[in-house]
């Protein structure tokens, strides 16, 4: 698996699988818990190294059982993990920790690789002082690097410019109807590693005409496009499947180069 390297040295894997539907009833994101690790121990064998869950997933759980049954050693599993931006984890010190420790328990692990601030709020100073726990997690070595989602670059600003320990990563939505390429710019150049979540999502059908027609020059899908443009810009993708075929598919993406003239078509999607 191909990676790129975060402000704190560690590498991340520029595929890995979204989860938030993993794990429960009828694959609906607000569905039941019912510990159905078939599709999580399916991406791990087709090659998956990166699993992103989130405490507002409610399957942090599901996703610590996959990888030990899966059986490969915990050092060989990226998971990424997600504190929400409301008070009920937030409010205080003590409730951060608290969730923290919460999401440990869930993974059955004692340190997790990244953990990122799931939404911004109003209070940016708020948002400093949740920040301030987590970087003491960090010098403890439970979190490994630490982050943030859904940031635009008001939010980020003010977190660079008010942090000790500068955020690796800003989880944000980015496809073809949202590329979001001035936040990414933004991003690279202050040295953030950019992830792309619902990477597929929202692709129009004359969207996807286009894709499959790139597509076909490489022998890609049009899928593999999309995803292909995102990893050759240097943002990690995380997109979810549920089926080991597409699953695979999502995973070969490092056997082609787009063309600058098809990089500038896919840009206009």
């Amino acid at each position: 698996m191909n990676t790129i390297t975060l402000n704190t040295g560690i590498k991340i894997p520029l595929v890995g699988s979204g989860t938030n539907t993993f794990g429960k009833e009828n694959h609906d994101f607000k569905g039941a818990i019912n510990n159905d690790t078939t599709e999580l121990e399916s991406a791990l064998r087709v090659g998956y190294s990166l699993l992103d869950t989130a405490v507002a997933y409610r399957n942090e759980s599901v996703i610590g059982l996959a990888v030990k049954r899966s059986g490969l050693d915990r050092s060989q599993v990226f998971l990424t993990s997600k504190i929400p931006g409301s008070p009920e984890y937030t409010e205080t010190d003590q409730k951060v920790e608290e969730t923290i420790h919460a999401s440990l328990k869930a993974l059955d692990t004692d340190y997790i690789d990244l953990y990122l601030i799931h939404h911004p709020w109003d209070n940016l100073e708020d948002i400093v002082r949740v920040w301030k726990v987590l970087e003491n997690y960090v010098d403890k070595g439970i979190l490994k690097a630490i982050g943030v989602s859904n940031f635009k670059v008001e939010h980020l600003a003010y977190l660079l410019e008010h942090s000790r320990i500068k955020p690796a990563i800003n989880q944000i939505e980015s496809h073809p109807s949202l590329w979001q390429d001035e936040l990414i710019k933004y991003c690279q150049k202050n040295n953030v590693v950019v992830q792309a979540w619902s990477p597929i999502k929202k692709v129009s059908e004359e969207a996807k005409a286009q894709l499959e027609k790139i597509g076909a020059q490489y022998n890609k899908t049009w899928a593999q496009v999309v995803l292909g443009y995102q990893v050759q810009r240097n943002v990690v993708v995380i997109p979810k499947s549920t089926d080991p075929i597409r699953q695979k598919q999502n995973l070969e993406l490092f056997d082609f180069t787009l063309s600058e003239a098809d990089k500038a078509i896919i840009k206009t999607l």
